[in-house]
């Protein structure tokens, strides 16, 4: 059997060779496992796909260069976002540009993708990285993604050695602002985002011993999240109407012993009248006074339940 029949036959239901981005160390080295196509090959996929809308040719092309959406992720983790998401977004932009990647024009795929690609992984940065949107015009988001890198490259230099020990000199913000065409202003503007550091909302899911401390514990405000106000109203309709309600579907008598037993509050603080008591007034047993009770105390919860 040679290559290329292996590699059709590893691929013929490719998604399941890739495992959930649940586990990351997992996905990474099953997507470095998969066996890249030849040029004729990728070349093939592509015609199939353009010409006949071959799904199983598409799975080829993008299972093939998963790696490399793995390869450009790792650029982007300073920005604390989790790799997994970098990928998946990554991973769009791969499946958009195998759909538009024409083999005619004379260039492989992962020249073509590569764009794709970070052009995805920059638009999920921009929403997520701060709830604050920090680039919105072409020069300002040329400026966030490059402004990192520049600051590191400037910093090397042994003739500004003054630059370590505070952001950037002026000489410097002139020079980034010069190569990427945006204002003094917006540099050192862009650079005060991006040194103030990010806070968590809610603690990682596996760090249960600071979980308390996490912002989100002592910034909710339990009395007007919206499932606690909707129980405690709904708590409010059936303790006032909702017990009046109740009530009316029972006859006199019944209606009478719940409130003696339920509803009353005598000055002392006691309840209304006991079983005993309310056996010798209507003439019967303590026992039969406790069905009616029951009774009367089921058909109440059963004209609530709409309601509930």
């Amino acid at each position: 059997m040679n290559a290329t029949t292996s590699t059709a036959l590893s691929v013929r239901d490719p998604w399941s060779l890739v495992p959930s981005l649940g586990n990351l160390d997992a996905y990474i080295s099953a997507v470095n496992r998969i066996p890249l196509l030849t040029p004729q090959e990728e070349a093939d996929c592509a015609t199939r796909l353009r010409e006949q809308g071959d799904v199983e040719a598409a799975g080829r092309l993008v299972l093939s260069h998963l790696r490399l959406v793995v390869s450009v992720s790792r650029q982007y983790l300073g920005y604390g976002l989790p790799q997994g998401d970098l990928i998946q977004e990554g991973n769009i932009g791969l499946m958009k540009a195998v759909r538009r990647f024409d083999p005619a024009q004379g260039v492989r795929l992962v020249s073509y993708a590569l764009h794709w690609i970070k052009a995805e992984i920059h638009e999920y940065i921009l929403r997520n990285w701060r709830m604050v949107k920090v680039a919105t015009t072409k020069s300002q988001r040329k400026l966030f993604f490059n402004l990192r890198s520049m600051k590191q490259r400037l910093q090397n230099d042994p003739a500004d050695a003054d630059a370590h020990r505070s952001g950037f000199t002026p000489a410097q913000v002139e020079v980034v602002a010069r190569e990427l065409n945006v204002k003094p202003e917006e540099v050192l503007e862009m650079e005060t985002r991006l040194s103030g550091g990010d806070v968590a909302l809610e603690a990682p899911a596996d760090d249960s011993d600071d979980r308390a401390f996490a912002p989100i514990a002592y910034l909710a405000d339990d009395a007007h999240e919206p499932t606690r106000a909707l129980e405690a109203r709904r708590r409010d309709w059936l303790a006032g109407d909702g017990i009046v309600q109740a009530l009316e579907v029972l006859d006199a008598r019944s209606r009478r012993i719940v409130e003696e037993r339920w509803l009353k509050v005598n000055d002392n603080g006691s309840g209304g009248m006991t079983l005993h008591e309310l056996a010798a007034d209507y003439g019967v047993s303590a026992e039969r006074i406790r069905q009616i009770e029951v009774a009367a105390l089921k058909k109440m919860r059963k004209a609530l339940e709409p309601a509930r």
